[in-house]
C-alpha cells in the first residue's frame, strides 16, 4: 500500500534522515515496530516566510510494498559505433544531452569542443586566477561541460514541462549526482561535484561508440546551396555528417562571427548586463531567516530580487540573476583585455559570502552607436563594456568594484571589504564603467532592493563588474516545430548560445529534442517521405 503524506517540519527534523523517518511514520498512523515500511521524500521547500522557519516535504510511505526504483532512467544505451553519424559542436549541457540523445535514438554523435577535458581545464581556471592569463580557448566559458561545469549548478527552470526536467535530474543521477536533486524545490549540484558527473556522461557516449574531440576548434562551415555538409577545424580536418547540432554556448563569439561572414541568418537578441554583488552570507541568512545564526540544518539562503526603473522614458528591469549562497566570484573572461564575473557555489555553499548578479535588460533599442552592426549589435555593446571594465581596473583581471551605499550615492569607494574574488580588486567609480542606462537603473534598484530587504543596503556589500555573459546577445533563429535553421538545411541551432535555454537544465532539455528534431528528419529523408 502506499500513502502519500504532507508535514510540516523544523529544519533539524526534515533534514536528518532518522527523525524524519520517525515523524513521517507517525503521521501516516504507523506503529514503531511494523515491518516493510519505506519512507521515500517526493518534495521539500524551506519556507522562510515566517520568523520561525519550517520545512515543507511530501512523502511517499510504502506498506508492506516494495516500492519501484527512484528512477526510471536506464543507462544502459545501444552501439552505435557503425551508426550515421550526427556532429555536435560543443560539449557543454546542450552538446552532451544531445549526443546521449542521438545514441538513444540510434544515431552516432561526434562531438566537437574547442577547449579541454574536465580535468586538464582546472589548469586553466588556476592561470586566470592567479597569473590573470586567459587561454581563449579554456576558461570558466570554454571547456567540457561548458560554463555550467565550473558554476553554482544550479538545476531548476522556469520551463512548465516537468516531465522533461525529471528525465534530466535521472540522467544526472545516474550519472553520479546526489538523488536530493529530486526531491529539493531548488535543486543544486555544485562547482566541486559536477566534474565528475560530466566526465561520466563524456564515457556514456564514448562507451556507446560516439565520439569526442577536445581542443577541437570549429572554424568554417562546410555549405553547399541550402544544405550544412560539414565543419572544418582548426587544422584544416574536414567532417560531414547527418546534419550539425550547434551548442556552442552564449560566449562563442568567433562562431556569431563566422556565421554573420557566411551570410547565415542570425539576429540580434535582448540580454542582461550588471554587476555582481556581494554580501556576508551571515547578513543574508539574518535578513532571509530572521535570526542571528541559521544553525547546523537550514541551508545558506537566497534570495530574489525584481524592480521596473525608467530611464530616458523607457521602463526596464533590473533583477537578480544566478543567486549563488555560500559562493564564489569568478573570472570568466574569454579574451585578454576584458573583465567578466560570475558566480558559484560547492555543493556544501559553505563560503562565507553569498553574491549575485544584479543585471539590468538590454533591449535593441537602447543600443546605440553599436546598432550599425546589425545583428551583432548586442554582442559589440557587450563587449565595449567588459574592456571598459578591464581598462578602468587596471588591465589585467583584477575587477572594478564599489561598496553598494557609495555607488548608490556616487562616492568612489576609499577601500574595499573582503572578497571571495581570487585575482583581486580595485575600487573605481562604477560610472565610468557601466553605460548610464545601466548604472542609473541599477542605482534606483538598489534603493528599491534596500526597502525589500531591511539590510539589504550596506557598505560592507560591494558591486563587481561586470556581470555580462548573462545570456547570448545573439539568437539563431530556427523553425518552431522542426528546430532546423530557416535558410541553412541540417543546421541545428541548440541551447544558450543560440538564444533557446538559460541554464543547466534548460540547456539539455533543448539538446534533446534538437537530436529528436535532427533524427525526424533523418529518417524522413531516409524513408523517402522529405
Amino acid at each position: 500500500m502506499r500513502k502519500v503524506i504532507d508535514l510540516n517540519l523544523k529544519p533539524e527534523e526534515a533534514f536528518d534522515e532518522n527523525v524524519f523517518n520517525r515523524l513521517a511514520r507517525q503521521a501516516s498512523g504507523i506503529s514503531a515496530g511494523e515491518e516493510q515500511v519505506v519512507v521515500r521524500p517526493l518534495r521539500r521547500s524551506v519556507d522562510a516566510r515566517s520568523r520561525q522557519v519550517k520545512v515543507n516535504v511530501q512523502a511517499e510511505i510504502w506498506i508492506n510494498e516494495e516500492p519501484p526504483a527512484a528512477i526510471s532512467y536506464s543507462p544502459d544505451l545501444p552501439d552505435v559505433s557503425s551508426a550515421p553519424e550526427v556532429l555536435v559542436v560543443g560539449a557543454g549541457p546542450a552538446g552532451l544531452f544531445a549526443a546521449l540523445r542521438l545514441v538513444e535514438l540510434g544515431l552516432k554523435p561526434v562531438v566537437f569542443e574547442r577547449g579541454k577535458d574536465v580535468k586538464t581545464r582546472r589548469r586553466d581556471l588556476a592561470a586566470i586566477n592567479k597569473d590573470h592569463i586567459v587561454n581563449p580557448e579554456s576558461n570558466y566559458c570554454f571547456g567540457e561541460g561548458g560554463a555550467g561545469t565550473y558554476s553554482d549548478g544550479k538545476l531548476y527552470t522556469r520551463s512548465k514541462k516537468r516531465g522533461d526536467v525529471r528525465r534530466i535530474l535521472e540522467i544526472l543521477v545516474a550519472h553520479g549526482a546526489t538523488d536530493q536533486i529530486l526531491v529539493d524545490a531548488h535543486p543544486h549540484i555544485g562547482t566541486n561535484k559536477l566534474p565528475k558527473i560530466v566526465q561520466n556522461l563524456r564515457e556514456s557516449i564514448i562507451r556507446s561508440g560516439g565520439e569526442v574531440h577536445f581542443d577541437t576548434k570549429v572554424t568554417d562551415l562546410i555549405i553547399e546551396g541550402d544544405e550544412l555538409k560539414g565543419i572544418i577545424t582548426g587544422d584544416g580536418s574536414r567532417f560531414t555528417g547527418a546534419g550539425v547540432i550547434l551548442a556552442t554556448g552564449h560566449s562563442a563569439r568567433d562562431i556569431f562571427e563566422l556565421l554573420h561572414s557566411k551570410e547565415v541568418l542570425i539576429e540580434s537578441k535582448p540580454y542582461a548586463l550588471g554587476v555582481r554583488v556581494e554580501h556576508g552570507q551571515q547578513l543574508i541568512d539574518r535578513i532571509q531567516y530572521h535570526c542571528e545564526d541559521r544553525g547546523a540544518w537550514l541551508p545558506a539562503s537566497s534570495y530574489s530580487l525584481v524592480s521596473q526603473v525608467q530611464y530616458e522614458g523607457r521602463k526596464r528591469g533590473v533583477f537578480s540573476f544566478c543567486m549563488c549562497p555560500g559562493g564564489f566570484i569568478v573570472p570568466a573572461a574569454t579574451a585578454p583585455g576584458e573583465v567578466v564575473v560570475n558566480g558559484m557555489s560547492p555543493s556544501r555553499r559553505n563560503s562565507k559570502f553569498a553574491n549575485s548578479g544584479i543585471v539590468v535588460a538590454v533591449e535593441h533599442d537602447e543600443l546605440g552607436k553599436y546598432l550599425q552592426h546589425g545583428a551583432l549589435a548586442g554582442l559589440r555593446f557587450q563587449q565595449a563594456v567588459e574592456q571598459q571594465a578591464c581598462k578602468m581596473a587596471g588591465g589585467s583581471q583584477v575587477a572594478p568594484a564599489q561598496r553598494l551605499v557609495d555607488f548608490v550615492e556616487r562616492k568612489v569607494s576609499s577601500s574595499l571589504p573582503a572578497t571571495s574574488y581570487q585575482p583581486g580588486l580595485a575600487p573605481v567609480d562604477m560610472y565610468e564603467v557601466l553605460p548610464p542606462n545601466i548604472a542609473l537603473r541599477l542605482q534606483h534598484a538598489f534603493r528599491d532592493f534596500g526597502r525589500k530587504m531591511k539590510g539589504y543596503l550596506t557598505n560592507e556589500a560591494q558591486i563587481v563588474g561586470v556581470e555580462s555573459r548573462t545570456s547570448s546577445p545573439v539568437k539563431i533563429p530556427r523553425d518552431r516545430e522542426t528546430l532546423e535553421h530557416p535558410e541553412l538545411k541540417r543546421l541545428f541551432p541548440c541551447g544558450e548560445g543560440a538564444g533557446y535555454a538559460g541554464g543547466i537544465v534548460s540547456a539539455a532539455m533543448d539538446g534533446e529534442r534538437c537530436a529528436e528534431g535532427l533524427a525526424a528528419i533523418y529518417a524522413a529523408k531516409q524513408s523517402g517521405t522529405k
